[in-house]
Order: structure tokens, then C-alpha cells, then sequence
């Protein structure tokens, strides 16, 4: 889903950066270089900043995970280097090895902008989350501690509390953070696409 301020990206844009990340995941696997992306041939929207995160399954299961939460690069470069990082530098994994690759499926996250979401105390927060539509961003002002879960992950705690939880948890504190103290949280919306099973 995406908002107004982010438009969708096309098949073509989409089938574009599923063809970046796959290539830069085959080469980064196997220790070699990412070549920059042919910017001349690919559409103009794939130039121009963008955030997303690249999400690596084997077999159903997930296989790693990592992406930007702003737009710092452009979407094109972005993918790339989502998708070497996912396969070789998500903390919760071993890196990929070159023979799982092909048993590797590529799904591309792309964000719409960080919106801040107020509120005053934790009943507010659990009734304001939009289970299955918002992707959530918790930081810790304190430590300057954050972390994110993509609105993907409601379909495996599709209760905002279990949601808030797991999400302290990844962050390094206390499951029950979010309720004992007060945060910053941003939320977003993700269109997703991925390669076919």
C-alpha cells in the first residue's frame, strides 16, 4: 500500500529492482563486486531517492532482512545494497552460502515516508496502530536505541500489544518498554512485491 506522497511503483519499476537486488545478491554471495546500475537504461523513478528493505525467504522461512528507513539514495542503488547486506549482514543469520541462492526468494519492501505518531499513553498507542497496514518505527530517546518491523510482521502478532512487545524486544529493552516509559514512534506503509515462488 502506498500513500499519496508515495506513489506506487510500476510493474516495470518493480520487476527493475527485483532483477537489481537478485543480481546483487548473486554477486555479493559469491565475493564479487556490484557493478553501479545502468542508470541511463533504467526508468527515471529508480534514480531519484528511496527507502526500502529486502527480505530474503528459503523455503518459506525467513533468510534475512535489511533495509533504510529514509531516503538517502537513490532506489535503484538502495535495492542493491539492501540485498547484499540482507543475504551477508543480518546479525540473526549466518550468511548465505552460494548454493542456497537458488532456493532464495527476493521480496522488495518500498517505504512511504516516516510520519510520527503522538500519543499520551499506551491504550492510545495499542488504539491508534493500524494492525496489518502500519509499519512501526520505536526509538528510545533516552538511549537512542531503535528498531522497525515491517507491516508484514502483523501476520505473525496481529495484536498491538504482542506487536509493541516483540518490537521493545528487538530493540535491546525490555518487552514491556513501550508501556513503562514514553517513546518516539513513527509509522509508514510498505508496497511489496517479490519474485514468483
Amino acid at each position: 500500500m502506498a500513500t499519496a506522497k508515495t506513489a506506487y511503483l510500476t510493474p516495470v519499476e518493480q520487476q527493475a529492482l527485483l532483477a537489481l537486488a537478485r543480481d546483487a545478491l548473486e554477486r555479493g554471495v559469491r565475493g564479487l563486486p556490484i557493478p553501479e546500475p545502468d542508470w541511463e537504461a533504467l526508468p527515471p523513478r529508480l534514480r531519484e531517492p528511496g527507502a526500502t528493505f529486502v527480505t530474503l525467504t528459503e523455503h518459506g522461512q525467513l533468510r534475512g532482512c535489511i533495509g533504510s528507513l529514509e531516503p538517502v539514495r537513490p532506489l535503484a542503488r538502495d535495492v542493491q545494497e539492501n540485498a547484499v547486506a540482507a543475504a551477508l549482514r543480518d546479525p540473526r543469520f549466518w550468511p548465505v552460502r552460494p548454493e542456497e541462492l537458488p532456493h532464495l526468494r527476493v521480496e522488495v519492501s518500498y517505504l512511504t515516508p516516516l510520519r510520527p505518531l503522538p500519543y499520551t499513553t499506551p491504550d492510545e498507542l495499542v488504539r491508534k496502530l493500524r494492525p496489518g497496514i502500519d509499519g512501526v518505527v520505536l526509538v528510545d530517546p533516552e538511549t537512542g536505541r531503535r528498531a522497525t518491523f515491517l507491516p508484514q510482521v502483523w501476520e505473525q502478532l496481529p495484536h498491538p500489544e504482542d506487536f509493541l512487545s516483540h518490537l521493545s524486544l528487538k530493540m535491546g529493552a525490555p518487552p514491556d518498554l513501550w508501556q513503562r516509559k514514553p517513546l518516539q514512534v513513527f509509522t509508514y506503509e510498505v508496497q511489496k512485491f517479490a519474485e514468483a515462488a
